[in-house]
């Protein structure tokens, strides 16, 4: 059965869909995303989409990679166009929050419809960004060039590694979206990055009394070992970020030993780490503010917290002040309401987990 999750964003990709096909709103009025990757296919070529490109190509930093948060696919003026042409110089080119990697599959598409060589050129610099920006242990950090900071861990936070190691394996693989726009030696490139990066994923896995469990959000870079984010980020057990390296392991072909074992260990360690028999519910608080609570409910699905405490194995929660409490509710209404403390990706992972098992974990 879907969980909760899946079932909303299903719907709203119904809507949307629904509304596109009876054009009642504007591109621009959708999200980037989704106009990138998602728009009808004979959508990709038309004079609508060329405009949106032609934003793509002025975003793209001299570095090769992508801003993240912007509307690329919203109308410019010339002011903007200016003042985004001098910002090309500016190191803010990232992997965080879908950023480089949602660009170039958007100029893939567009690529394909129409072969226009500015396109190409464009994909081809920022897959030499992602490759530029791989450490020598596999890993990518937030930002290419460094920024100082907690930007230079490895970077599994917001599914950022996960994304790139997707693109880079439906590359090498030929997928007919990358087959024209790509060249041999790329094909090379992806596939040698890609293994550089499960390696790393591998080295990065958190061993606990001998046994391998999950990964955290973000690891040190030199050290390998779990790192702190932001303030209220600390070096954990990650319920959420591990899921997507999970997925990547087990859509390996042939996995080796290696690979199987920290399948296991981390599915292992997730099926005895659910939070049974509580949910969380929207309410409306004293304040007549929205806001968050856990409640018990015996017919509850289980859910995973995001974070858990890298000694007591136990879920915790932090407000800006770096201080772990035991309880949701024990934070303020700001990072309570502003984050998202559970999740239920670990479902899908432990739903596939029997079919895999039978063909590879034996």
């Amino acid at each position: 059965m879907k969980s909760r999750i899946s079932l909303i964003i299903s719907i709203a990709l119904f809507l949307i869909n629904s509304i596109i096909a009876s054009s009642q709103v504007p591109i621009s009025q959708l999200p980037w995303k989704y106009v990138a990757t998602q728009m009808p296919d004979d959508w990709y070529g038309t004079a609508e989409s060329v405009k949106v490109a032609e934003n793509v190509l002025l975003y793209q930093r001299d570095i090769g990679g992508w801003p993240k948060n912007l509307p690329l696919h919203k109308p410019l003026t010339d002011p903007e166009k200016a003042k985004i042409n001098d910002d090309k110089g500016l190191n803010d080119a990232i992997f965080d929050n879908d950023a480089t990697t949602t660009e170039m599959k958007f100029l893939a598409r567009m690529y394909g419809k129409t072969k226009t060589q500015a396109y190409k050129d464009s994909f081809d610099r920022g897959l030499k960004f992602i490759l530029d920006a791989q450490y020598g242990n596999g890993g990518w950090p937030m930002f290419y060039p460094l920024r100082q900071g907690y930007y230079t861990h490895i970077t599994f936070n917001d599914n950022a590694t996960y994304n790139i190691l997707e693109l880079l394996k439906d590359i090498f693989n030929r997928k007919p979206l990358y087959e024209s726009i790509v060249s041999d030696n790329e094909i090379r490139d992806s596939k040698r990055a890609f293994d550089k990066g499960i390696n790393c994923i591998l080295k990065t896995q958190i061993m606990v009394k001998g046994k391998l469990a999950v990964w955290c959000a973000q690891h040190d870079e030199k050290t390998l070992l779990p790192a702190k984010a932001r303030s209220y980020e600390l070096p954990s057990f990650s319920g959420a970020e591990s899921c997507g390296l999970i997925k990547l392991l087990m859509e390996i072909e042939n996995p080796s030993p290696a690979v199987i074992r920290a399948v296991n260990g981390a599915v292992e360690w997730l099926d005895s780490h659910r939070v049974k028999y509580c949910r969380i519910e929207l309410f409306k608080n004293s304040d007549g503010k929205p806001d968050r609570r856990i409640v018990e409910d015996p017919n509850a699905a289980d859910i995973w917290a995001r974070f858990y405490d890298l000694d007591t194995e136990l879920p915790f929660f932090c407000d800006r002040d770096g201080i772990k409490k035991n309880t949701m509710a024990e934070i303020g209404y700001e990072r309570r309401t502003g984050y998202n403390w559970y999740t239920d990706a670990p479902r899908e992972i432990l739903d596939k987990y029997p079919a895999w098992n039978a063909k590879w974990g034996k």
